[in-house]
């Protein structure tokens, strides 16, 4: 990353349990690089680009960014990310010889739910998912990131729009990227409580319940957020028929 000194992070981390580096996202974010992957994240407004990669049976993440608590932070957010301590052991030797689920669990026992370093991300993607198939929601993300996510200084990653910048559009402009009306102005309003702290995402239940008040916020919507964004098994989207 070119410009001012830069504050690294590294550390290997040792998965819990049978893992393997996830694919690059479809929605444009997490990229191939080498022998790993790669991604552009902010803390506040300081850009923090983290790689991650197999060496010696660990996973060895690095983190960049302008100051080395912003570089701790984006490592941290990629470790809950990738699922590096996401402990699956129990529910492995719970269901690893059920009639339905056993099978893949035993075929792909490094299987883990794929998470959000970002609980906004989370929560607007869960929006563009709404009732669609998922390759036009993936094709709205991209969308999304392209015109309205913040580059890297050499323009080869893309971050998710932050809450601010979402909180900030109009939706015609949101309809542009094939998002509905309806969808588009319920992401538009989560965007502004979001931005404005009246919904806080690192206080689950009190920001679920303030998300509520939204028409087009759920609880499909906000079980998405919760599991995929803030880590809660508990929460899971099953009245979708992807789960």
């Amino acid at each position: 990353m070119p410009g001012a000194a830069r504050a690294v992070v590294e550390r290997d981390i040792c998965p819990n349990g049978p893992w393997r580096m996830p694919r690059p996202g479809r929605d444009g974010l997490l990229r191939r690089r080498g022998d790993g992957v790669v991604r552009l994240l902010h803390h506040e407004d300081e850009p923090v680009v983290v790689h991650a990669r197999v060496c010696s049976g660990a996973v060895r993440l690095r983190s960049q960014a302008g100051s080395k608590s912003a570089a701790a932070w984006g490592l941290e957010r990629m470790r809950f990310a990738l699922g590096l301590d996401h402990d699956l052991g129990a529910f492995h030797r719970r269901f690893v010889r059920d009639p339905l689920i056993g099978a893949a669990i035993r075929w792909r026992p490094w299987l883990r739910p794929r998470r959000s370093p970002d609980p906004f991300e989370a929560l607007a993607w869960a929006i563009c998912e709404q009732l669609i198939e998922t390759t036009r929601a993936f094709a709205i993300q991209r969308r999304l990131v392209w015109r309205y996510g913040r580059a890297s200084d050499c323009a080869t990653l893309r971050d998710s729009p932050s809450a601010r910048a979402m909180a900030g559009r109009a939706p015609a402009e949101l309809q542009a990227c094939d998002l509905a009306a309806g969808r588009s102005l319920a992401l538009i309003k989560a965007a502004r409580e979001v931005a404005a702290a009246r919904a806080d995402l690192t206080d689950h239940e009190a920001a679920w319940g303030r998300l509520r008040r939204i028409p087009g916020v759920g609880s499909w919507t906000l079980e998405k957020l919760a599991f995929h964004g803030q880590g809660r098994d508990d929460q899971l989207p099953a009245g979708d028929l992807a789960y």
